[in-house]
């Protein structure tokens, strides 16, 4: 280890005037005279920082020729010393690969003489190489991706599970306590994205013991908190237990996934969390998220066993969803995207005012641009995509089953004499639209990219109802397959799918210039030759049949999420600078 015995080493004495650098292999300072080499053993080489009322250094153990973590109490109070024993205490009966392990022999007193007597408590521990979730959640502006956030929650339930069996809570989780240890130097871009290194908890200073009894009486503990984490009991000083960690455990989960401070999502009134509408998480692990942070400690889960357990069920249903996974993949590439911009930003912080103004502006508006292409690149993809399997889902019921015939025989007899034609092809064509309208509404609604609420059950219907309606316009166009006819079709079809998404301002915008916008997209393709009969089945409709049917609905969503792109960021920006708001 030449780089160790090459280093220079650092006295810990706190009163200590030139505590670096001492020389390697002196047993006492040169400044101060404090020993250097601890139980003869340890070598302390540099300072970490400082946490709470200790200081952190790296140290170097000859014994078994590693490096580990020295922790020192500079604080003089009775209260940190008896915290300084506790977390000694706690940490060298654990033994568990998300616990910081400690020897038998790993607290001691250092006694010191200049400038007056003292006992310097100390603590070595295993050194984490790794970073802190709070380090991490640096990376990602738009929170961390769910199937991480999910694989570190399973971790430290884990490690809460033997903290508790031992009778210890922690009472201090949250970010900054959490750690990934890094099992090789480069760590595989894989295991980055899935959260697969090991989660360990560090910082045992607030560790304290309990037990059952303790818990019914109405004694109090001692006043310790971390505000924005912290449950109620524990910042009042009331009794606290096992759920303490669990609602700590619950406010770090929803900031890592939101990347925001906790206590940024209370509502004013109830207190309670407002983030599911920020982020789209699997729904069953929101609910168990919402459980541990409750305010009221009997609505928490009981144990670490009964979380570990819905974790586990909510595990093996969302392995099967791999929407979910392209979903976390968008918005890893998102992330990807934001932390360029904001390294451009700090990149050009150092120029002059006059070029870095004029060149940031002009860089956020290309990084602006590519982003907005790549969010309406996403959506044209899901709609047309959700286009696809709708209009063939209808085309299989329409005239592969016998709803076909069902439906067909019921809108004659509803609408008598307002149809040429009474075939039951004709008449199942409306499934076929329907069917597509569903498809399309569900996949722009999970793209989500132009700030439409998420209402899948209404879009769902709206898109259903209005491709219906344009199936009855077609049909009252005369002639029926013409190009007028076709072109009034697309109009009333995607004004009335667009009035249904949920957008949150401007809905007879951006449902006119939708309509129009992709109208005349048709009308040029028109003249380039589309055919007007796109839906002229025969009597016995077959597969070779549904190709361009099948390509008129993809390209339509397509257009219709082009069009609402060009209203999101170009037109209804425009209106608002005009005043409309």
């Amino acid at each position: 280890m030449s780089h160790i015995t090459q280093s220079a080493v650092h006295c810990i004495n706190p009163d200590c005037q030139r505590p670096y650098p001492q020389p390697w292999g002196n047993k006492f300072c040169n400044s101060c005279g404090a020993p250097l080499q601890l139980l003869d053993r340890y070598i302390p080489l540099q300072p970490l920082g400082s946490g709470g009322f200790a200081q952190i250094y790296t140290v170097w153990d000859e014994k078994t020729q590693t490096e580990k973590v020295l922790k020192v109490l500079v604080e003089n109070s009775l209260k940190a010393l008896d915290l300084f024993r506790q977390e000694a205490a706690v940490l060298s009966n654990l033994r568990h690969p998300g616990v910081p392990r400690v020897d038998a022999d790993g607290y001691f007193q250092l006694n010191l003489s200049n400038p007056k007597l003292r006992q310097l408590p100390c603590l070595v521990m295993e050194k984490i190489n790794g970073q802190t979730l709070e380090e991490i959640l640096k990376s990602y502006p738009l929170g961390c991706p769910e199937i991480m956030v999910f694989n570190w929650v399973t971790q430290a339930v884990q490690i809460l599970q033997e903290l508790h069996k031992h009778q210890i809570i922690h009472r201090d989780i949250k970010p900054s306590n959490l750690m990934l240890r890094n099992s090789l130097p480069t760590i595989p871009l894989v295991r980055q994205e899935t959260g697969g290194d090991q989660l360990v908890l560090i910082d045992f200073g607030g560790a304290k013991q309990f037990s059952s009894p303790m818990l019914r009486s109405q004694s109090s503990s001692t006043r310790l908190f971390s505000s924005g984490y912290s449950p109620p009991e524990q910042v009042t000083g009331g009794n606290v237990g096992p759920s303490s960690d669990f609602y700590a455990l619950g406010r770090t989960a929803i900031e890592l996934l939101t990347c925001k401070y906790p206590p940024e999502l209370e509502d004013p009134q109830t207190g309670g969390l407002r983030w599911r509408s920020r982020v789209n998480v699997n729904p069953q692990f929101a609910d168990l998220l919402d459980e541990m942070v409750q305010e009221d400690v009997r609505s928490r889960p009981a144990n670490a066993n009964i979380i570990q357990k819905r974790l586990a069920k909510i595990s093996r249903i969302s392995q099967q969803n791999l929407f979910s996974i392209l979903q976390g993949f968008w918005q890893q590439v998102l992330n990807k995207l934001i932390l360029l911009m904001q390294a451009v930003e700090k990149a050009l912080a150092n120029f002059s005012k006059a070029v870095g103004k004029t060149t940031l502006f002009i860089l956020q508006a290309i990084a602006k641009f590519l982003l907005a292409c790549l969010v309406t690149i996403w959506a044209m993809i899901l709609t047309g995509l959700g286009a696809a399997i709708g209009t063939i889902a209808g085309f299989i019921l329409a005239y592969r089953t016998i709803l076909g015939d069902r439906v067909a025989e019921f809108i004659f007899r509803q609408l008598p004499g307002l149809f040429s034609d009474t075939s039951t092809v004709l008449g199942a064509e409306i499934l076929v639209f329907a069917a597509a309208g569903l498809g399309t509404a569900w996949g722009l609604t999970a793209a989500g990219g132009f700030g439409q609420r998420r209402r899948f059950l209404v879009a769902s219907l709206m898109g259903m109802i209005s491709y219906g309606f344009g199936w009855l316009v077609l049909q009252f166009t005369t002639p029926r397959n013409s190009n007028e006819g076709l072109v009034m079709s697309i109009v009333f079809a995607v004004f009335l799918f667009t009035l249904g998404l949920g957008l949150r301002s401007h809905r007879i915008v951006y449902a006119v210039i939708a309509s129009l916008g992709t109208a005349l997209l048709f009308i040029s393709l028109i003249r380039l030759g589309l055919p007007p009969d796109v839906f002229q089945f025969s009597s016995q409709p077959q597969w070779q049949e549904l190709p361009l049917p099948l390509g008129f609905f993809i390209v339509e969503g397509a257009f219709l999420s082009f069009w609402l792109a060009v209203n999101y960021y170009l037109i209804v920006p425009g209106l608002r600078f005009l005043g409309w708001r």
